[in-house]
């Protein structure tokens, strides 16, 4: 929500100051695009003009930090292009609002106000969540308010007998966005608002465990079913199955020879989603019956959203026929998470329960916990129902007791030997070469990713991992480091690679 404009200068008055900051906001907007200005800049708000200081608020530390890292020079250009008097940009948190105090009057721009969760227990994301190209529609997931009526529950459909119910936390505004699972979110949203446009039928989301695959696949379920009744019609029918259920009731029809009914069933539904799709490998009867069945779907026009730990491509064990269906529409990575990634999570789930935790207890379950998003969440949900039931405040010194078993079991074990080891093998290059003087490119790049998953992976400092890799200064550890890290953003295809050792390693 846009709030009203505070104390000005006197030659602009607070209705010209809105203006000027609505102006401001349509040309940054054209400058990053549609999907980066949601990301990050869709929730600022203009609180005051100081003498030669505008004041932006911001919902958390984390985007504050952010928008003024990355935007806040460029912000600072625009006000002074609109208001030459204008010097400086002040980044501040929103302060949180007082029990006692009124709820503030309605502005024209409350259509741009974030949403409070619809309750205690869904995860809400702090920032504003990815939207895909220009022209699709706002966050299609309605709140709790806004539900079917308890007679007629949110997600009933008629066939809930044999497919799996939708599950009401699972929405896109329940999603956290971030650069490993942004793209992805695109397309689930793209598909949500047109479902089996061409080049996103079949829609095909991998990754592996707790990275968000199953939210998104609820998500779009519950947004097409919402574009529906928005528009005044009837939803389209979704049926949900994981592949294992799927495969049991295909089983099931077998023996009380009702196929023809399970055939029909399925070919009937405007929308299938088929979770943990590598359930199916070895299985070939039931993968003929569900390659049937996809192109029974697709040919009519139908939309299908399939996930799977692997991409088509890596899934042995299926056939290439349904192989080369599965990747003829538009295939999604989720990729690990990030640093910035868990602590938006952490921000939301704290926000969401109403529990405050102190930073630096998010920071260290952000480092500690690196590989499920399930786990990580579960972790903070410890530590939260244990502040409640003994009435003490999350703290850092509670967090490593309470969570003693958790961390254990993701204690750094791996050594730098065995880094080098698999990194070398993976590059197809000499063990003795991850020591040696050498700088040809071939040998420098994967040195340098070895430094960077030794200090990702173990607890040594920096002087000994350059001890291990042949007496390096510890300085050129950090440049490892740091360029490993930027090559990894900016290139998907490195960032993988990266990913796919450290996987190999943790296991």
């Amino acid at each position: 929500m846009e709030n009203a404009v505070g104390p000005s200068s006197p030659s602009s008055p607070p209705a010209q100051l809105a203006e000027v900051w609505a102006r401001i906001r349509g040309r940054l907007r054209e400058e990053v695009g549609e999907v980066e200005y949601r990301t990050w800049l869709r929730q600022m708000t203009l609180s005051a003009i100081q003498g030669e200081e505008a004041i932006v608020l911001l919902p958390t530390r984390f985007l504050r930090d952010w928008v003024r890292g990355h935007y806040g020079d460029r912000l600072r250009a625009l006000w002074q292009a609109e208001v030459p008097a204008i010097r400086r940009i002040d980044f501040r948190v929103t302060p949180e609002p007082r029990a006692t105090e009124a709820a503030p009057a309605a502005s024209p721009a409350a259509a741009e106000a974030p949403r409070q969760p619809p309750r205690p227990t869904a995860l809400r994301a702090p920032e504003p969540v990815v939207e895909a190209p220009a022209g699709l529609a706002e966050p299609l997931g309605r709140p709790a308010a806004s539900a079917a009526p308890a007679a007629e529950p949110r997600g009933a459909d008629p066939r809930s007998d044999w497919t799996a119910p939708l599950d009401p936390r699972f929405t896109f505004d329940t999603f956290v966005v971030g650069k490993p699972n942004e793209f992805a979110y695109a397309c689930a949203r793209r598909v949500a608002e047109k479902p089996a446009s061409p080049g996103f039928n079949p829609l095909f989301l991998y990754g592996g465990v707790g990275l968000g695959k199953t939210h998104l696949m609820h998500a779009a379920a519950w947004a097409i079913r919402d574009v529906g009744i928005a528009e005044g019609r009837p939803p389209l029918s979704v049926a949900y199955m994981s592949a294992e259920k799927f495969m049991y009731r295909f089983i099931a029809a077998l023996r009380s020879q009702s196929t023809m009914e399970f055939k029909e069933s399925l070919r009937s539904v405007d929308v299938l989603l088929i979770d943990d799709l590598q359930f199916l490998i070895g299985k070939d009867n039931t993968q003929e019956e569900f390659f049937h069945t996809f192109n029974a779907l697709v040919d009519a026009g139908k939309q299908i959203i399939v996930s799977a730990d692997k991409s088509p491509s890596d899934l042995s064990g299926i056939e290439d026929r349904l192989r080369t269906r599965l990747g003829c529409g538009m295939v999604a990575d989720l990729h690990a998470t990030t640093y910035e990634l868990r602590i938006s999570i952490l921000q939301a789930k704290a926000q969401s329960q109403g529990v405050p935790v102190p930073p630096k207890v998010m920071e260290f379950l952000a480092h500690k916990i690196t590989s499920n998003v399930r786990e990580l969440e579960g972790a903070l949900n410890r530590l939260i129902a244990h502040a409640n039931l003994f009435g003490r405040p999350v703290t850092l010194e509670g967090a490593q007791e309470v969570l003693h078993d958790i961390l254990r079991a993701h204690d750094r074990r791996v050594t730098i030997e065995e880094i080098q080891k698999r990194v070398a093998e993976h590059y197809n290059i000499r063990l003795t070469d991850m020591s040696s003087p050498r700088r040809a490119r071939n040998v420098a790049r994967p040195r340098q990713v070895a430094m960077y998953l030794a200090k990702q992976l173990t607890s040594r400092s920096l002087p000994e991992i350059g001890r291990r890799f042949g007496g390096r200064d510890h300085t050129t550890v950090m440049h490892a480091v740091s360029r490993v890290a930027e090559l990894m953003q900016a290139d998907s295809a490195f960032a993988e690679d990266v990913e796919l050792l450290r996987r190999m390693l943790e296991t």
